[in-house]
């Protein structure tokens, strides 16, 4: 099967993902400085957030140009991703209306752990269908980073439990790790 429709479905999932989780910021009732400071954990978990949904765009739009083709597995792998990357808005939300509260924050971490795991699976099954020897396989190699994000995802999940703050910061900390995209993948692209 082409590729296309794939992406295209993903990139209307994504967008309509990002739209949720803007109207989850409600305007002060207030014209006031200190209106807008109530607001703020809402504000940064929307911020981490969008990160989040704007790095895994970008590098899914990375990855899908060394793909060739995509079969039934691939579009599952895909849906997949796409189910934990929708629950984002509501850990976001529900993170930043409780002040970044324990629980909260460790169920945040546990989609982001989800979605990493879920985008590691779609990585696999595309890597199967084109085969070891691929462009497509030389590009991910060992995925390292991915498997290391994983790791701290878990431990900040753990952490969520005495120090929610240290486990934001953990989240934020793989965030700057995934900023720029795969490198490795733009060298096969190009």
């Amino acid at each position: 099967m082409h590729k296309a429709r794939l992406e295209t479905f993903s990139d209307g999932v994504v967008a309509i993902l990002i739209t949720i989780m803007v109207l989850e910021l409600k305007v002060p009732h207030g014209a006031h400085l200190a209106d807008l400071a109530a607001l703020a954990p809402v504000f940064a978990s929307y911020v981490l957030s969008f990160l989040y949904i704007a790095i895994y765009w970008n590098n899914h739009h990375h990855l899908f140009h060394v793909v060739e083709h995509v079969h039934g597995r691939t579009l599952w792998a895909n849906l997949h991703w796409l189910f934990w990357m929708s629950l984002m808005p509501f850990a976001t939300a529900w993170m930043g209306e409780n002040g970044f509260a324990r629980l909260p924050v460790a169920m945040y971490g546990v989609i982001l752990l989800a979605t990493a795991c879920a985008y590691r699976l779609l990585t696999a099954t595309l890597v199967a269908e084109h085969g070891q020897s691929s462009r497509l396989a030389a590009a991910i190699g060992g995925d390292r980073k991915t498997v290391g994000s994983i790791a701290v995802y878990a431990a900040a999940i753990g952490v969520a439990g005495w120090a929610p703050w240290f486990a934001c910061a953990l989240y934020a900390a793989v965030a700057a790790l995934w900023f720029i995209p795969d490198r490795r993948i733009e060298r096969s692209a190009a």
